[in-house]
């Protein structure tokens, strides 16, 4: 069937294109694309450059991908992005997806990140504990409200805070060019980062989840392509791309500048627990308690307009393909688990999200380069198959590895390492999924392109054989 024209055949107007940016941006920048950044230069040190274009790969790269997957494959979200593999198998990658950039790991982090940024410094450390929980039944309080009524007050706020927000996170930018805290080439590296930099800060990639919320979202923004009048598959992927590269391009500057400044940092405090506290240093140290506070509630206002995003999709996904359960059972569902993991504190939180995040991403990634490319084999679900099969136990491991030492250094645990190092290449880079990967890869795709050769063989025998 051929595809259909396009409603609109003239070129989309700058106007337009910066519209689908903005909302690409405004889906993808939230509080782990702050926190993380600056957390790694601070993890990298002089080796702040390589990192970079290792997280660049993963944070920036792979969720513009993740959006035109959506785009090629005509997907209604991310469900339909499994479905060469089955319903089933669709199922519950979605139903993972949106568990892990919701309400166990994603949406709660919209509340602690503010949390830890701007409200804990100001309370005495006892109160701690008490400060998160009021903190978060007030935020997701808001964010049920707000999504149970579909107003679009959050969204028109946004429109005037996200600015304010980005503004005053560029003037610190700019302290930070005129007035460096220190020479980021001359910061000491941590030993990860000293021998490989690079794959390390594409490991650290996968904590701000772009890429899975770009499987998520995506849907979002190529139906917004779509009421432009880029009907056409072709030309909406290519305006898609088009915005996409402007917006990404936009959060990879952001990126790389947080970076810098991370490394920077270590010139006046020692490396953080996590990128929450650095971030606070940061900000405290060129804006001062004024700047700090300013700042501190347009991050609350600007991670609430995510939290919004994050739960009503969740509610909208889970009651599409559970529809016995209402879309406000499921919005209060996941506002109220949101709050109970937000309550249990942004350390937390990030040590428990990784050992998903290192099963999870192996699969997006695959399933994404797929779905690019699948027009090239016809999305064959014997490709998809093979090239998901021999990813899954890589990804296994590697999240078993990565669990706190609880589990990863139990005997089983261990047995499972002894396993990995041995068997499987580039493990001590965390990236022993590719090899296997590749394997299904050229294996699907051998057996796809020579399947018409096997069949015209098989009717040539049976036409010698009926002769």
């Amino acid at each position: 069937m051929k595809d259909l024209q396009d409603l609109n055949p003239n070129p989309l107007t700058k106007k337009e294109y910066f519209v689908v940016s903005s909302m690409l941006f405004g889906l993808f920048f939230g509080a782990g694309n702050l926190i993380f950044p600056i957390h790694l230069g601070q993890l990298a040190g002089s080796h702040w450059v390589l990192a970079t274009v290792g997280f660049l790969v993963t944070a920036v790269l792979l969720p513009l991908l993740s959006v035109l997957a959506v785009s090629v494959t005509r997907s209604e979200g991310v469900y339909d992005i499994g479905v060469p593999l089955g319903s089933a198998f669709a199922l519950a990658f979605m139903v993972l997806i949106h568990l892990t950039i919701g309400p166990l790991f994603g949406t709660p982090r919209t509340a602690t990140v503010p949390f830890t940024v701007g409200v804990q410094p100001m309370l005495p450390a006892s109160w701690a504990h008490v400060g998160l929980f009021v903190f978060s039944v007030l935020f997701f309080g808001a964010a049920f409200l707000v999504s149970y009524r579909q107003s679009n007050v959050m969204n028109s706020i946004g429109k005037v805070l996200n600015p304010l927000f980005l503004l005053l996170l560029f003037s610190v930018f700019l302290m930070g060019f005129v007035h460096p805290m220190g020479s980021a080439a001359h910061q000491a590296a941590t030993t990860a980062y000293q021998h490989a930099g690079f794959f390390n800060g594409f490991l650290q990639g996968y904590n701000t989840m772009d890429a899975l919320a770009g499987l998520a979202f995506g849907v979002t923004v190529v139906t917004a392509v779509r009421q432009l009048g880029k009907t056409q598959p072709s030309s909406n992927a290519k305006v898609t791309a088009k915005a996409g590269v402007f917006a990404t391009a936009m959060i990879g500057l952001i990126y790389v500048v947080l970076i810098w400044l991370g490394a920077t940092t270590l010139a006046n405090y020692k490396a953080s627990a996590d990128g929450g506290v650095a971030f606070n240093q940061l900000v405290t140290y060129y804006l001062g308690s004024v700047g700090h506070a300013l700042l501190a509630t347009l991050i609350t206002v600007t991670c609430l307009t995510t939290a919004v995003g994050l739960v009503a999709a969740f509610a909208q996904d889970f009651h599409k393909h559970f529809p016995k359960v209402s879309y406000h059972t499921w919005l209060a569902l996941t506002c109220l688990a949101s709050f109970f993991t937000a309550n249990f504190g942004l350390d937390q939180i990030i040590l428990w999200s990784t050992p998903m995040l290192m099963f999870l991403y192996p699969f997006a990634m695959v399933l994404i380069l797929l779905s690019v490319f699948s027009p090239l084999f016809n999305r064959d679900p014997l490709v998809y198959a093979l090239v998901v099969g021999f990813t899954t136990i890589p990804a296994l491991l590697d999240m078993v590895a990565a669990f706190p030492p609880v589990v990863s250094q139990s005997a089983f645990g261990q047995a499972l390492g002894t396993f990995q190092h041995h068997v499987l290449p580039f493990v001590n880079l965390g990236m022993d999924w590719v090899a296997p990967a590749v394997f299904g890869a050229v294996l699907g795709l051998g057996l796809h392109f020579l399947r018409p050769v096997f069949a015209r063989n098989r009717e040539v025998s049976s036409e010698r054989v009926s002769k």
